[in-house]
């Protein structure tokens, strides 16, 4: 679907032939953040992704965030481009009779029910694999499925704080900080649609299908990252340093006489380009204390303070155009309404607005991959509760107008106006 085009246009999917997923189908049967991020990242390559949704409240996320028209939300709108929505109440008989009528169209399906949720309803992975052997099933939850905590609910903040990633955040002061955005969804989301995607290339190349299973907790302790095997090496907690490194140095975030910028000094040349060109003090570099990483990482309480003060003597933007000039990365650190209007993101194409049946537009962000020199495109806006149930159900099931009319006066299904 070209950009110009209606969010809730009920016409058939345009999928270019050049995306690397035409032709897949996706039953996207997730909510909140992990799983339909993996749908949309699915989506954002080329694959139809039809998004099932309660007939009434739709995904919970419909409702967290600002609003957008009647029915999304920012917070919706941000995990749901590319995607079609029909609903589906799962809980009855006939919504699920048609999902399992659907299913042997498909090729994957996404979903974060509680462990054993899926099974209760007739959509777990032996029942769905009896309709379609090669299908590619993901299932998204809180802890490991063999575990004792299997059935527990899964909550990134909760996670954010079993995982030690609250303990690593912050600075040293400060109790532990939770990330500002939910990374433990974000990073299980991303490793899920990568799961999918090799398990798409081994079905090309076996016809075998695949149970994925993702949990958040695995994904919690997988972003501990090099902080996760300083403290299994050290035998207790790193020290946290808020916006510096652990282990560089100086690199993080400075107070210029007139406002903040990111210095990141990475190796022994651009210290010594920085101290000679940037802040103009040669002779801290033939300080044996500061000549190596290690020892300016070993002797931070004395440079950093020094740092500090002879940063703050600098107007910002000299100390980009002298950072810049010596290749040592830098940047201003902009207000997220200012980074997200800036001129850098505008040529990127990064924010798009698209029309909207009650809004008018809404703003979406363009997906952030780009294949043979242009990036992949918005073929759909988020869509409007139900936009697709009509549409998507008529051309894949055959459904006519009587059949759609009894199933929304049983209260399975509503159709788009």
């Amino acid at each position: 679907m070209p950009a110009s085009a209606p969010a809730d246009s009920a016409a058939v999917p345009t999928t270019s032939t050049h995306l690397p997923l035409a032709g897949i189908r996706v039953l996207d049967l997730s909510r909140v953040f992990a799983g339909p991020l993996c749908a949309q990242v699915l989506a954002d390559f080329g694959a139809e992704v039809i998004k099932i949704e309660h007939p009434g409240r739709g995904d919970d996320t419909r409702d967290w965030g600002l609003r957008v028209g009647q029915t999304e939300t920012t917070y919706y709108n941000s995990m749901n481009r590319n995607k079609r929505s029909i609903t589906l109440d799962l809980q009855s008989a006939e919504g699920q009779r048609i999902v399992h009528e659907l299913l042997p169209q498909c090729d994957v399906v996404v979903h974060n029910f509680k462990t054993g949720g899926a099974e209760k309803l007739g959509l777990g992975y032996e029942q769905l694999r009896q309709l379609k052997p090669e299908l590619i099933y993901c299932a998204i939850a809180g802890y490991n499925s063999a575990g004792p905590e299997a059935k527990r609910p899964g909550y990134d903040l909760v996670i954010q704080a079993e995982a030690g990633l609250m303990a690593l955040n912050g600075e040293a002061t400060q109790p532990p900080l939770k990330f500002g955005v939910a990374v433990v969804d974000l990073m299980t989301g991303m490793a899920a649609a990568q799961a999918v995607l090799a398990a798409l290339l081994r079905r090309e190349r076996t016809a075998q299908g695949a149970l994925i299973e993702m949990a958040l907790y695995d994904s919690g302790i997988m972003i501990t990252g090099y902080y996760g095997l300083d403290a299994l090496l050290l035998g207790h907690d790193p020290a946290r340093y808020g916006n510096a490194h652990p282990s560089i140095m100086p690199y993080g975030l400075f107070e210029a006489a007139d406002g903040p910028l990111i210095i990141a000094v990475g190796n022994n040349q651009q210290f010594e380009r920085f101290c000679r060109d940037v802040i103009q003090r040669p002779d801290i570099v033939q300080d044996p204390r500061f000549a190596t990483n290690v020892e300016r990482a070993h002797h931070r309480t004395e440079l950093a303070p020094l740092l500090v003060e002879l940063i703050g003597g600098f107007a910002r933007d000299v100390l980009l155009d002298r950072l810049m000039a010596c290749g040592i990365p830098c940047g201003r650190v902009a207000g997220l309404h200012e980074a997200l209007t800036s001129e850098r993101t505008q040529q990127g194409g990064l924010v798009q607005a698209m029309p909207h049946p009650v809004a008018g537009h809404t703003h979406v962000f363009a997906p952030p991959y780009r294949l043979d020199g242009k990036r992949l495109p918005l073929r759909h806006a988020p869509p409007v509760l139900g936009e697709g149930t009509r549409e998507v159900l008529q051309r894949l099931l055959q459904m006519d107008d009587a059949a759609l009319q009894a199933l929304k006066d049983q209260g399975v299904l509503t159709l788009p106006q």
